[in-house]
């Protein structure tokens, strides 16, 4: 039997998808600590060690994320094998469906099929922002006491080891 959870997918971002950030929401909230997939895209265009991917429920577009490779990660892993997480979001809309955790629980296999030589991923999450350090600890993420100064105050630096993860 499928439940709403299996109807979860990650995917590149592509241009069939331009559409459907622009109509994006994000609650108040929300917007407080991450960017909208309209400028996430933006960065990504501006740097190319950004990735943008999206978060589909049922074929749509429920939410949206960076991964990115090389130098952007120094300032929260110096392990030269790991990935950041950043600009996470789940659209307001598609909220309570169990897609959050989903898309976290699929990314480790994620990485591992996209990017083989990661063996971490690494996000930096705001100090106030308890719901989602509940999310990411659920889905195994994992804080070791790292903290970082970011443009909204201290944020919590966690890590996810993805060497276990069989594609």
């Amino acid at each position: 039997m499928f439940t709403d959870k299996d109807m979860v997918q990650l995917k590149l971002y592509t241009e069939e998808y331009k559409q459907s950030i622009f109509s994006y929401n994000l609650s108040p909230q929300q917007s407080v600590y991450t960017s909208t997939p309209v400028e996430a895209v933006k960065a990504c265009e501006e740097d190319e060690t950004k990735i943008p991917i999206v978060i589909l429920y049922r074929e749509e577009l429920a939410g949206f994320f960076i991964l990115q490779c090389g130098g952007g990660v120094k300032g929260f892993s110096e392990n030269e094998e790991a990935i950041l997480l950043r600009a996470y979001s789940v659209d307001t809309n598609y909220q309570g469906k169990g897609i959050a955790q989903s898309s976290l629980n699929q990314l480790s296999a994620f990485v591992k099929k996209h990017y083989s030589d990661k063996k971490e991923i690494v996000l930096a999450v705001n100090h106030k922002n308890t719901i989602a350090q509940h999310v990411y600890k659920k889905c195994g993420f994992v804080d070791k006491g790292i903290r970082i100064m970011g443009k909204k105050g201290e944020q919590f630096v966690y890590h996810k080891d993805i060497n276990e993860v069989i594609m």
